[in-house]
């Protein structure tokens, strides 16, 4: 039979009664949801963000790893500056030192990340009976869910990934401080499974060192970041930022940026001495006695050193620029990205 005639907005359905007749009911079509891009455009699209910004902000984690370090001038630790730790870098490249493992990281985590977010949010945006075409913002084309929805997939996430690139965290550490000043990624992986302890004994154990204390950071981070994220992308700023309109055509981009920005500015904050933990507990060097197991043991020696409580913020200002800027770069990289993958799908479909 030739449905030419129907309208675009009716659907037929047809089934055989207990006679040969055949009867027939028009229904109308239902709205159908945008389009949903393939995971591998999730993870591309989220490892050319983390590429872009880990090459770019490495500089800013470098200093960062290095003012967490411990340092020792006779037998006494003392606090170092920014200034200071710049006089010691030789060279422009230096600033650079980790960004192998820090690209890798951050890339294939970025992408992994947002892979598993979309997953998630996807997964329960459908599970709520909601469509894509009728949860998403104006700015996006992502599922828009609850604030507690948005906290509790963001720190499942972040967990997940987190512990699947842990031993490139803790190559990155490592390869960034000075302390052990390595020759090479390869240098570092060897002396890390052997815990530096020059003896022949090893242990994968190794590559998940400071894992509760990283998870500790990245997961309420995470967590907090979408929350925070997605409330300012489609709650506050655009009562002040028009999204594309006539006068302001790049309105979505700006809006992405900006919460990308505050978000990170506000979890950076809130996770701080977790940050400050992690990098310690990574950097234990066990060769000069000085390894601690626990959370607790570490929080106690940066509390007791010069500076007291503050040394849990230390390399705040150096992780809040780094983050914000990252998330800024990160989030409106992947998003227009989405968002080209989705029109280029309808465009040639």
């Amino acid at each position: 039979m030739n449905n030419s005639n129907n309208s675009p907005n009716t659907i037929i359905i047809r089934h055989d009664s207990l006679s040969d007749n055949k009867v027939a009911a028009t229904l109308p079509l239902p709205i159908l949801p945008k389009a949903v891009p393939e995971a591998k455009v999730h993870l591309i699209s989220g490892g050319i963000a983390g590429l872009v910004s880990a090459i770019t902000l490495q500089p800013l984690d470098l200093l960062k790893t290095r003012l967490q370090q411990q340092h020792k001038i006779e037998n006494k630790y003392v606090r170092t500056t920014i200034t200071e730790e710049l006089k010691k870098l030789t060279q422009l490249k230096d600033l650079w030192r980790g960004a192998l493992p820090s690209t890798l990281r951050t890339s294939i985590g970025a992408g992994l990340y947002f892979t598993t977010l979309s997953h998630l949010r996807s997964s329960l945006a459908t599970y709520k009976s909601k469509t894509i075409a009728t949860s998403s913002s104006s700015t996006s084309i992502l599922p828009k869910l609850s604030p507690l929805e948005n906290l509790s997939i963001g720190f499942i996430a972040r967990a997940t990934v987190g512990l699947i690139t842990m031993p490139v965290t803790v190559v990155k550490t490592r390869y960034e401080s000075n302390i052990y000043n390595y020759r090479s990624i390869l240098d570092s992986i060897v002396g890390i499974y052997k815990n530096d302890d020059l003896t022949n004994k090893g242990s994968f154990k190794n590559f998940f060192k400071g894992s509760i204390a990283t998870l500790a950071r990245d997961c309420p981070y995470a967590g907090l970041y979408v929350l925070f994220y997605e409330s300012f992308k489609n709650e506050l700023l655009p009562r002040f930022i028009p999204a594309n309109d006539t006068t302001n055509k790049n309105g979505a981009q700006i809006i992405n940026s900006s919460a990308a920005v505050l978000a990170a500015s506000l979890s950076t904050t809130i996770t701080a001495p977790f940050d400050a933990i992690k990098t310690r507990l990574q950097l234990s060097d066990v060769r000069n006695g000085q390894q601690q197991k626990s959370i607790l043991q570490i929080t106690k020696v940066l509390v007791n050193e010069e500076g007291g409580i503050s040394n849990l913020f230390r390399g705040l200002s150096l992780r809040l620029g780094r983050k914000a800027i990252s998330a800024g770069i990160s989030w409106c990289i992947y998003e227009e990205l989405i968002k080209s993958s989705i029109f280029s799908t309808k465009k040639f479909s």
